[in-house]
């Protein structure tokens, strides 16, 4: 084999590097269209159109208590019976992180695969976990069978998995840079030039492939225009609460993923966690599915106190609930969500002690606050608010003092726990 530094071998890195972008691009794109036909399928909205202007939550508002209720009991059966099958018949299922740290043990292609759809498929249907995962696994899958055939050295594989994963978040979401922070911040744990580049590259590559068939657009709408004194204050002084309310989510989710038993239980208390959801979703619409919805409304100030503090209780439920059931997902947009719900009911209690300040503004440092600590990643959570909102250069400053404070605040209380 080349080594390292003889030009072939630089030849195949770079190769490898576009072919990863490339492919992750392709998969992140044809997973979101594939999760947006079962949603309108499913809910009989926008039938006409794969990228219609209805959002989910309108969609499932308008199919009615009935059909929400239906829906979300055929994802538990979907769930329950999928993931039950997949840990008795299937190879034993790699992740990415145990991909990225043993480059010698590959990821099984078609028990991954499998584990992507059922993914795609419950989060489409109503899962209240998030979507992000399944094209991680893609473009890791992807990225690691491109360097093994090009005879990459055990750490260039690493390299490209990380990558892969990364790429794959950013073109699912169109966040380039945060899929990139990604890759270096959480799987590679290191932001060295060649890992920068690297990730970079195929990153940016994955988003804007993905964008050809999804359109160049960002997840939330932030009309806001200007952060105020106010609010900077609010994000210095509110990291340690959303740190100490994200330690209590991750102990909250581990217990209910360490309680997973991969037996005949799992299709029973998948099918009566999905109950629960469905009982649940005929009269909030606004569960089902991974949270934007909800996001959303508190970015436009459209939630009163009642229905915030509602949401947040009910969605913690329902995620542990399903969780515990055998359902597989992400917890970004779902931490996300927990995060802006809890930062608008906290406005809603005292934003008139923060002069200027509006129930957006709570939301988007709340949301950047809680996802840092809960997912232990503060430079992807600030850089996931910027791309996911498109916000103006001035609310930097109170994402980032309410990241940091929370994301210390979390990883402290961790310590003193171990």
């Amino acid at each position: 084999m080349n080594t390292p530094s003889s030009p072939s071998s630089l030849w195949h890195r770079w190769a490898a590097l576009l072919l990863t972008g490339l492919l992750a691009g392709l998969a992140g794109m044809l997973l979101a269209m594939l999760l947006h036909e079962i949603q309108h399928l499913a809910y009989g909205y926008s039938q006409h159109q794969l990228l219609g202007a209805r959002s989910f939550l309108e969609g499932v508002s308008d199919a009615g208590a009935a059909r929400r209720f239906l829906v979300l009991i055929a994802a538990g059966l979907v769930a329950g019976g999928g993931w039950w099958l997949l840990g008795r018949y299937g190879k034993k299922r790699v992740s990415i992180s145990a991909a990225v740290a043993r480059p010698d043990n590959p990821m099984p292609p078609k028990t991954t695969l499998v584990h992507i759809l059922l993914q795609i498929v419950t989060v489409a249907m109503g899962s209240p976990l998030g979507r992000e995962v399944a094209p991680r696994e893609a473009g890791a899958l992807l990225a690691g069978g491109i360097a093994r055939r090009m005879r990459l050295t055990q750490d260039e594989i690493r390299l490209m998995i990380a990558c892969g994963s990364g790429a794959g978040l950013a073109a699912v979401y169109n966040v380039p840079l945060a899929g990139a922070i990604f890759t270096l911040e959480v799987l590679l744990v290191s932001f060295s030039r060649e890992a920068a580049l690297a990730a970079l590259v195929t990153s940016a590559l994955a988003a804007w492939i993905a964008t050809l068939g999804l359109g160049d657009e960002h997840q939330y709408r932030f009309g806001t225009e200007a952060a105020v004194l106010s609010l900077v204050i609010w994000g210095a002084l509110s990291g340690p609460l959303f740190g100490a309310a994200a330690y209590l989510f991750r102990r909250f989710t581990q217990r209910a993923r360490a309680n997973v038993r991969a037996d005949w239980q799992m299709p029973v208390l998948s099918l009566l966690a999905f109950l629960l959801l469905g009982t649940l979703a005929v009269w909030f619409p606004q569960l089902p599915g991974n949270g934007k919805g909800p996001t959303q409304l508190t970015l436009s100030g459209d939630v009163t106190l009642t229905l915030a503090f509602t949401l947040l209780c009910l969605k913690v439920v329902v995620i542990g609930a399903v969780l515990r059931g055998g359902a597989e997902g992400g917890l970004l947009t779902p931490g996300l969500t927990i995060g802006a719900l809890l930062g608008s009911v906290i406005f809603l209690l005292a934003g008139r002690y923060f002069p200027g300040s509006d129930m957006a503004g709570f939301a988007l440092t709340g949301a950047a606050g809680f996802l840092s600590a809960s997912m232990m990643m503060p430079f992807t959570a600030a850089m996931l608010m910027l791309e996911f909102t498109r916000m103006d250069h001035r609310f930097i400053v109170p994402v980032v003092l309410c990241v940091a404070g929370a994301f210390a605040t979390c990883r402290l209380l961790e310590q003193r726990a171990s």
